[in-house]
This record gives structure tokens, C-alpha cells and sequence, in this order.
């Protein structure tokens, strides 16, 4: 009975362990505090977001605090997400491009410039529904660490007549993504990534570029 009871114990841990998010990470420089929490699972973005995310994307919900007394302007396309891993990186997606209604056509190549071949997305959920299990890579600009390496870009969206109705998914990614705004205080809000593969907190990286660089927040 003794090493059932052991065996389950280690199974419990290892399931536990399995499970990445949430992770907590901030930074700081002299224009901007940023308090960071990553779900990097489909299971904790879910609960981030509130509704089913579609596997491959990560949430980070952010904290954005100016120094007292000065304004900063937020402008998502300012954050980029790297991993260790394997070199993927990329800038935060759109609410409508994630649960829009237009087909996103999505060319394929290597980082030699060449483009192998375009995939369209599905007409209802833009890359949602079935996109992020067809990029080899994630988010939009992305890069690879090593020659050969396949990327993904999205090229042009086209509007799909057919499907009229709403994503449910959208308004709630527009409710709660992080705002492109002047603020004079704290502002919270999520930002949207799509990373192929599983990867530890450990190897995420979170950067956000201000005027004297960039802040780096890790996840640990």
C-alpha cells in the first residue's frame, strides 16, 4: 500500500509540474515598471481569457506603470515574446486576428527569404479554429535562431461573406486586451501570442522597448 500511495504522490507532482502557468516576471527601467503574468498553456490561458483558446497561444497578462508624475503612451507592436527554446518571436495579436471574421493568408518559407507556400485560415476565427496547428512557428514578424528555419507572415486578410455571425471569443479579447492609450498611471491588460510547442517559464522572455531600450521580464 505504502508505494501505491508513493507512486500516486509522484504521478500528482508530475502532473503538477507538467502544467506551465501561471508564472510571474517584472522589470523596470527609468521610463516604465512592468509587472508581467504568463499563462503559457491552453488550460491557464483559458482561464485567463475566460473562454477556450486555441492551443499554441500564450496570454501574458501586464501591468504598465509610468513614473509618477509623467504620461506614457502604450503601443502593443512595443512588446515582443522570444523563447530560449528554439528562437521563436513574436509581437502580440489583434483580437480580430485571433476571432475575427476574415480569412488570414499566411505565407510559409525560410529565413533565406524564399516563400514555399500561402495557408488561409478559417473564415470564422481569423487564426483561431484550426491556423495555429498549421504555423510552424509563432506570431506575426518571426524569426528563427538557426538557417533553414521555416517562418510564417501574415500577408493579407480577406473578408469572407459567408459567415456572418460573431466570434463570442471577440468581444471578450477586446474587453480585456491590454490599451493602446496615454496613461498617467497604472493600466493593466492581456496580450495575445502564438508560440509553437511547449516551453518552460524559464526560457520565455517578455521585452518591452521604451525610449532608453528595452525592459526584459522573466518568468520564473
Amino acid at each position: 500500500m505504502k508505494y501505491i500511495c508513493f507512486g500516486l504522490a509522484l504521478l500528482t507532482a508530475a502532473s503538477a509540474a507538467d502544467k506551465n502557468g501561471p508564472v510571474r516576471g517584472e522589470g523596470f527601467d527609468k521610463h516604465v515598471r512592468l509587472e508581467a503574468t504568463a499563462y503559457l498553456d491552453k488550460a491557464s490561458a483559458t482561464d485567463a481569457v475566460g473562454m477556450e483558446m486555441e492551443d499554441g497561444f500564450v496570454v501574458i497578462e501586464v501591468k504598465i506603470t509610468p513614473p509618477a508624475g509623467e504620461k506614457l503612451t502604450i503601443d502593443r507592436d512595443d512588446f515582443l515574446i522570444r523563447s530560449d527554446k528554439d528562437g521563436q518571436r513574436g509581437t502580440p495579436y489583434s483580437p480580430t486576428q485571433i476571432a475575427g471574421s476574415s480569412i488570414l493568408v499566411v505565407k510559409t518559407g525560410y529565413n533565406g527569404g524564399a516563400v514555399a507556400s500561402e495557408r488561409r485560415g478559417p473564415s470564422w476565427g481569423g487564426l483561431g479554429g484550426g491556423m495555429p496547428r498549421q504555423m510552424p512557428v509563432g506570431g506575426p514578424s518571426v524569426v528563427g535562431n538557426s538557417a533553414g528555419t521555416e517562418s510564417a507572415t501574415a500577408v493579407a486578410p480577406e473578408e469572407d461573406a459567408s459567415k456572418e455571425k460573431t466570434n463570442p471569443l471577440l468581444p471578450v479579447l477586446e474587453k480585456k486586451i491590454l490599451p493602446e492609450k496615454e496613461i498617467d498611471g497604472p493600466v493593466t491588460g492581456q496580450l495575445y501570442f502564438l508560440m509553437e510547442g511547449k516551453h518552460k517559464p524559464k526560457q520565455i522572455e517578455l521585452l518591452y522597448k521604451t525610449a532608453s531600450g528595452r525592459v526584459s521580464v522573466r518568468f520564473k
